[in-house]
């Protein structure tokens, strides 16, 4: 077995397996960037290494830095988790040759996977069904096109060295294949290294089935059935389930044997996954599954299987890592009950999903609800460097529906300030009519977007709370002055107090009247409403129209968020110097949303624009974002290079009105 194992990765997923190696009486070394010192996996670990600067690149896509921290600790063994190097075949087999394991597969498996069209080509060969397209050599954008044309469209580009969506567009006719090949080509040779994409025919009622596989290095290999990630948005998963919902057995017992046999055929050791696309447009059916990829290595959504199987995944990696037999075999393996996965991310969803950057002031996570796989906590930063994932809220039931409904009920119990998370959006998706009827598919968030991603106005005595709260009117006030201790005291007439608090860039105009010791008259705008309230330190109620419910916030110094049902509401005080400079800039500045790169720049002085004409790309977080024209003018200062990183709210671009 194992003596010490390195985990050449961070977050959750380094804490997670940190937390297994530990069960299992396995040291552990943990590895850390600079922006990384104080995180949660280099707390959880029994020795860190620092290995570079913040940048990925120059840290945790080191190898033999990597390596030479295994080296110096006497690490016996290097964990990869996912992402960073897990499907490296030159890092595997660098592991190999100093004399270290690789939990993993064997360098040939990841190679033979690694490029997505040899992968088909190998699959084919072994009698895996595989979707029609192009996964040749030749990359010129008219031949490319060409086979566009005779696959029909709609057509899916994929880089074929790619993973996690990146370098992937949906093309709808020949009209847009150019503009979306380069886009792929470009993000494709940023993210890998390399641009060569294939062409796919796009299923238009697709579902996103995976089979979790698992071999030794004996030959033995096994499935653990089916991971259902059609949840998704921009080709990322957002809530994955086990089992896929209306599965039929033969279907099952299909897509189980030609995963094994995709595994096989390659000489797989390890965690695996192969990936299917499956039609659904007249259900599930078993002629109409095809292979789109295998990843060699753990997937981040592996809890949902471990919650419906009772197997400890990382567990079996290490044992097989250690020359051990499966634990268990094919027929001992079956399905117990359900699960959900959702992947509780920094981002602002009503805002197209931009990564949101910052301190976390504030994190509660529903850990008597779901499991919670996470690897920050209250007071971490969430860096532009690396994934925004703050946690993955993972629940299990009898049934589909008892899982989801407490997946629905952890969800509304996530509290996080400091920045935007998708947890309400999650949890808008837990009741959509179609997903909670066992009905996903692919294109379900894009269809529904608007619904999902929209935040409700903050309702009227919620934002008289949040006045009360930012105008500290619950405060006590020592004053020698008799007058001052008679709250709410008026010679002539009530007391109204006005303050000026904003939403999500919305001044919303507040007064107040105090009508007893915790009864309020408030005005919000045009609206008004009576209100009791009891304040505690977390938890306070509110009475309106004699009905009393409960509702949590956090406050910061010159901020408070309320939750309540799932929503939540960012309140600041409303700052008018600010605003009046925001105004005067008149709509001319493009500026960064996020910290980044630019990637690239459609724009010189003095060029005439038009409104939505793209002028510049930027890439963080991996995601890549298209700046547009705001209204149409003339370029006036283009303030920015190619290839510059740029912080949050920084001027890229300015604009000027075209007079000529």
């Amino acid at each position: 077995m194992i003596r010490k194992l390195l985990i050449a990765n961070r977050g959750e997923i380094a804490c997670r397996i940190i937390r297994t190696a530990r069960r299992m009486g396995v040291a552990t070394v943990a590895v850390y960037s600079d922006v990384d010192r104080d995180a949660l996996h280099v707390e959880l670990a029994d020795q860190a290494i620092h290995i570079g600067p913040s940048s990925a690149m120059e840290s945790y896509l080191r190898g033999e830095r990597i390596i030479e921290a295994a080296q110096r600790t006497g690490a016996d063994a290097i964990h990869p988790g996912y992402g960073f190097l897990s499907e490296n075949p030159d890092f595997a087999e660098a592991v190999t040759a100093a004399d270290i394991r690789f939990v993993g597969p064997p360098a040939t498996a990841i190679r033979a996977m690694g490029l997505k069209d040899a992968a088909k080509a190998l699959m084919e060969k072994a009698g895996v069904p595989v979707v029609p397209g192009y996964h040749g050599a030749d990359q010129t954008p008219d031949f490319l096109g060409a086979e566009a044309d005779r696959i029909g469209f709609p057509v899916l580009i994929k880089a074929r060295a790619g993973g996690g969506g990146k370098g992937m567009r949906r093309v709808e006719n020949a009209a847009g294949f150019r503009e979306a090949l380069a886009s792929a080509q470009r993000e494709a040779l940023a993210a890998f290294g390399d641009a060569a994409c294939l062409i796919e025919k796009y299923i238009t009622h697709p579902r996103h089935i995976e089979i979790q596989v698992f071999g030794d290095d004996h030959g033995n290999v096994v499935h653990l059935f089916e991971r259902d990630c059609s949840l998704q948005r921009r080709h990322q998963k957002v809530i994955e389930e086990a089992p896929a919902p209306g599965m039929p057995e033969e279907m099952r017992r299909a897509m189980g044997e030609a995963a094994v046999t995709a595994a096989k055929a390659i000489g797989y050791s390890g965690a695996g996954t192969i990936e299917f696309i499956a039609d659904a447009s007249e259900g599930l059916k078993p002629e109409r599954f095809w292979f789109m990829e295998m990843n060699t290595r753990l997937q981040v959504e592996h809890p949902v299987t471990e919650a419906i199987t009772g197997v400890d995944l990382v567990e079996w990696q290490l044992r097989i890592a250690s020359g051990e037999l499966l634990p268990l075999g094919q027929d001992q393996l079956s399905i117990n009950g359900w699960a959900f996965e959702a992947r509780l991310y920094a981002e602002d969803a009503e805002r197209g999903f931009l990564p949101s950057t910052g301190i976390l002031t504030h994190l509660e996570l529903p850990e008597q609800l779901a499991r919670i796989d996470s690897g920050v906590r209250s007071g971490d930063r969430i860096s532009p460097f690396y994934d925004p994932m703050i946690a993955k809220v993972v629940t299990h039931g009898p049934d589909r529906a008892v899982a989801l409904a407490r997946l629905s009920q952890a969800l509304a119990g996530v509290r996080a300030t400091g920045v935007i998370t998708n947890a309400a959006f999650l949890r808008r998706l837990t009741s959509q009519q179609e997903f909670a009827a066992g009905r996903p598919d692919t294109g379900l968030i894009d269809r529904h977007l608007a619904g999902l991603t929209k935040v409700p106005p903050p309702p009227v005595e919620l934002t008289a709370l949040a006045a009360l709260v930012l105008s500290e009117a619950f405060e006590a006030r020592p004053s020698n002055d008799p007058w001052g201790s008679l709250s709410g005291f008026r010679l002539w007439s009530e007391a109204t107090d006005f303050v000026v608090v904003e939403h999500r860039g919305h001044p919303l105009h507040v007064s107040l009247k105090r009508k007893g010791a915790d009864l309020w008259g408030v005005a919000v705008d045009a609206e008004s409403v009576e209100i009791r309230v009891t304040a505690s330190s977390k938890r306070w109620l509110l009475e309106t129209d004699g009905r009393t419910e409960a509702v949590n916030l956090a406050r910061g110094i010159h901020d408070v968020t309320i939750f309540r049902e799932g929503e939540s509401w960012h309140f600041t005080l409303f700052d008018q110097l600010e605003s009046e400079e925001e105004f005067a800039s008149g709509g001319d500045r493009i500026v960064a949303p996020m910290p980044g790169t630019v990637k690239l720049l459609q724009a010189k002085p003095g060029a005439v624009v038009a409104k939505g004409q793209i002028l510049a790309v930027m890439e963080a977080m991996k995601m890549e974002l298209a700046l547009s024209a705001p209204r149409d003018g003339r370029i006036a200062d283009v303030m920015v290079a190619k290839g510059e990183q740029v912080q949050d709210g920084m001027t890229l671009l300015t604009l000027e009105p075209d007079d000529g």
